[in-house]
């Protein structure tokens, strides 16, 4: 049951609840700032844990301790892990996670920041760099999910737009993670019909030369529908998308959406993975991962530095390798990144955080949406 608290939180938009006070200004941000100072100052505090739901925060954080002489240590939890930790830890007072890089923005805004769990930090030589979107709370990255086919399989994209994963000849063929088990599926749900449900009308009206007639509430809720009762292979997680898409040798391979991510296994693995880069209306999407300081650290210079750190190129450059694009507008994606998200990157759909507490709000009524009609 919602509590009547949590209830005016659902009302309220990010911005909403930063007039509120409760997500505060970044702090430093109109501060001086020094950077040899904030060193000197983490030199002397405990060592810090820092959080990531990718197994290259233990690169990350081995890089820097060997830089900064500070000794931070790189926990790979998920998204859900980390809330519960992040919360439990707080309550009990013993802070082991001082930073939580966390890609679940909703429920942070929900759940962590009301509580005061977490607090925002954006570094003052950061301020010009980082979009105005994405300070507050401030976001490290933008991950993406992509729209894929295998290029052994096929000489281009065997789709042109996303009501075609509809139709009979993709039933049963087309595979993602199921939205039941990771609430940024969810999310997009809503974000499409609270900021782009024209687009998805238009494209229905580009593909089939008529109008949506739908007695759903959305052109998005009747994509939505539509797709889930197509008989999706829904899985727990990327790995098996991508191996469903892109396993080479197929006759017949699944279409699907995943990670950008997952395109590094076309060197390791052999795949076969391609960006479906003319889809219409989008090739993919796109969430964020939040960057924050556990309120009651013992060490909050020290976290600070890794703010700091990760919002350089030196910092973020590991998850760049997996398509993750900094926030930090100077910073520049490697020529090489396998998925090649970059040329695309502007025909993502993307995440808009004013909404995030809509998002966490509706989560468990687009669950019951996409289980009641979700066909095997």
């Amino acid at each position: 049951m919602k509590t009547a608290k949590h209830g005016l939180r659902a009302l309220m938009t990010t911005a909403a609840v930063l007039a509120a006070g409760l997500l505060s200004a970044p702090a430093n941000a109109a501060d001086g700032f020094d950077l040899d100072t904030l060193i000197e100052a983490a030199k002397k505090e405990k060592p810090i844990n820092v959080y990531d739901s990718t197994g290259k925060i233990v690169e990350m954080a081995d890089a820097f301790t060997a830089k900064y002489g500070v000794k931070a240590t790189g926990v790979k939890v998920s998204a859900n892990s980390q809330l519960e930790m992040i919360i439990r830890e707080s309550q009990a007072g013993n802070v082991q996670g001082d930073v939580a890089l966390i890609t679940d923005a909703p429920a942070a805004l929900a759940q962590l920041v009301p509580q005061q769990f977490v607090e925002n930090y954006l570094p003052a030589d950061m301020a010009a760099k980082i979009p105005a979107e994405f300070q507050n709370p401030l976001a490290i990255s933008t991950n993406a999910n992509v729209w894929a086919y295998n290029t052994e399989a096929h000489d281009k994209c065997p789709v042109s737009n996303v009501w075609e994963l509809t139709e009979p000849k993709w039933k049963g063929k087309v595979a993602l993670v199921d939205p039941l088990t990771k609430g940024t599926y969810t999310d997009w749900f809503n974000q499409m019909e609270k900021h782009a449900d024209g687009e998805v009308s238009e494209a229905y009206r580009a593909h089939f030369g008529k109008d949506l007639q739908t007695s759903e509430k959305s052109a998005s809720a009747a994509w939505i529908k539509a797709l889930a009762q197509n008989a999706p292979l829904v899985t727990d997680g990327d790995d098996p998308v991508a191996e469903a898409v892109g396993a080479a040798g197929q006759k017949e391979p699944f279409f699907g959406l995943l990670s950008s991510a997952k395109f590094r296994d076309n060197e390791g693995k052999g795949y076969k993975l391609g960006i479906c880069k003319d889809l219409n209306p989008w090739v993919g999407w796109s969430y964020v991962k939040l960057g924050l300081i556990a309120t009651k650290t013992q060490s909050p210079n020290a976290a600070k530095l890794f703010i700091h750190y990760v919002l350089t190129e030196e910092g973020i450059a590991p998850q760049m390798k997996d398509g993750k694009l900094p926030t930090n507008s100077d910073i520049k994606m490697p020529a090489d990144e396998p998925s090649g998200l970059v040329a695309v990157a502007d025909r993502l759909f993307a995440y808009n955080p004013a909404t995030g507490l809509d998002d966490f709000d509706r989560r468990e009524e687009w669950q019951d949406f996409w289980r009641v009609n979700y066909s095997k």
